[in-house]
């Protein structure tokens, strides 16, 4: 839900490109025949559901990429490399479909003025599942996605080499977790109340009791978006009232960058209690996940908390100021905001040390062999 290798990508880079526009740019570029074309929800890119008339795999998301992160061809084939080497591991990610002339991008103007802004453009295959957005999650499916998102980081940072890899260290990232205190310059857009001092309190004791030990915890490659839109699933159980999900897909790899192990899980947690209806309970179950593949150290389980409250801090900032950026884009923008305030201020109200306690037990339990 997020892009742009600066602070905060400036208003009026996102592609706004019609359907008709865009069937003739997959036609023009990759040489397919479209026979049906639909937009989908994007932050600042512009997605596209593209069915072609053609043999074999016939589904297709077309990824136009903002002015802003189309000027970084590195990070974007970075990205993309990522995609193709996780697949070919045996992961669900999405893999480019190739241009006419062979490449896995084409840089493309918006439309034929003198001076139009130019989008990075490329055909990913189409993912079939459900969002976990969508469905009603279980201690199941969340042990499952925190096993992911350890699995995934894992195999990124000891076996994905390619030379555009170096792009992904990204400084000034506003959504790295490394940078929460990037918030200040933000933090305008919630005006003055009890969020904003709730948000304060969270940027505060970030700078304070996570940035300094930062060189204690685990480096490596983060996929850095791992949520409730981006992760799908497919049930492979019939029972309505006990369904067991597999992960079908993992979508959205434009936050990628190099992070440390324990920022990954303390985004899935974040994201996974968005929809949750007992979201502290969630936290236990996607660390027993993440830790059966990577425990944690006593440092990194230290700033769990803090490193969750910073994600929900970094999600609802940047999505208040890119509304005033994108006011059309209100709806999508604020989706996290919908239940977010709600789950960081309860977070606060009932204490790091609370918290902490139901997910470390939650963990446990699990080693036990009687997940709670």
């Amino acid at each position: 839900m997020s892009s742009g290798n600066d602070c905060q990508p400036q208003p009026l880079t996102k592609p706004t490109l019609g359907e008709r526009e865009a069937a003739e740019l997959v036609e023009r570029v990759f040489g397919l025949k479209v026979s049906w074309i639909g937009s989908l929800p994007s932050y600042d890119d512009q997605n596209f559901h593209v069915r072609v008339s053609a043999a074999g795999a016939e589904e297709y998301v077309l990824k136009i990429t903002n002015s802003e992160d189309s000027q970084e061809p590195d990070l974007i084939e970075a990205q993309t490399r990522a995609m193709m080497f996780l697949s070919a591991e045996g992961f669900p990610s999405a893999t480019p479909y190739l241009t006419k002339d062979g490449h896995i991008m084409s840089l493309e103007s918006g439309d034929t003025r003198p001076g139009s802004k130019k989008y990075m453009v490329r055909l990913l295959t189409y993912l079939p599942g459900t969002p976990v957005a969508k469905i009603t999650t279980n201690a199941q499916i969340l042990y499952e996605i925190g096993r992911l998102a350890a699995s995934v980081d894992k195999v990124l940072s000891e076996k994905f080499q390619h030379p555009s890899v170096k792009s992904l260290h990204r400084g000034q990232f506003i959504w790295n977790l490394a940078n929460v205190p990037l918030l200040d310059q933000y933090i305008y857009a919630l005006g003055q109340n009890k969020h904003r001092a709730v948000v304060e309190q969270v940027i505060e004791q970030f700078k304070g009791k996570v940035i300094p030990k930062l060189s204690s915890f685990r480096a490596c490659i983060n996929h850095g978006d791992l949520n409730d839109h981006n992760i799908l699933v497919d049930s492979s159980c019939a029972s309505l009232e006990n369904p067991q999900y597999r992960v079908s897909g993992i979508l959205d790899f434009s936050d990628m960058s190099y992070g440390y192990y324990v920022f990954e899980v303390a985004i899935a947690i974040m994201y996974m209690m968005i929809e949750s209806p007992e979201p502290l309970s969630v936290g236990g179950h996607v660390l027993a996940g993440f830790e059966s593949v990577l425990p944690l150290t006593a440092e990194e389980r230290g700033a769990l908390f803090l490193l969750v409250s910073g994600r929900f801090a970094q999600s609802l900032v940047i999505a208040a100021h890119t509304v005033l950026l994108y006011p059309e884009n209100k709806e999508y923008l604020t989706i996290t905001a919908k239940t977010g305030w709600k789950h960081l201020m309860m977070m606060f109200e009932v204490g790091q040390e609370a918290v902490e306690r139901t997910w470390f037990e939650t963990a446990q339990a699990y080693t036990q062999h009687t997940p709670v």
